[in-house]
C-alpha cells in the first residue's frame, strides 16, 4: 500500500478545515481573554499553572 490513500485523506482533511468552518462562541473567547473568569482555576497561587506545580518541587 503506498502514500496514494494517506494523501487523499490528508487532502480531504485539509479541505474540510478550509471550507469548514465551526461555529465559534465569541463570548466565551472574550472571557477567556479578558481572563475575567476566574485565572485562580489554573494557577497554584504562585503564578504558576497547577500541572506544573509539583515538577518544581524537588529545586526548592
Amino acid at each position: 500500500m503506498g502514500r496514494g490513500r494517506a494523501k487523499a485523506k490528508q487532502t480531504k482533511v485539509a479541505r474540510d478545515l478550509k471550507y469548514n468552518t465551526p461555529e465559534t462562541d465569541f463570548e466565551r473567547l472574550q472571557r477567556e481573554l479578558s481572563n475575567s473568569s476566574g485565572a485562580d482555576d489554573f494557577t497554584n497561587g504562585d503564578g504558576l499553572p497547577e500541572r506544573y506545580a509539583d515538577e518544581d518541587d524537588w529545586r526548592h
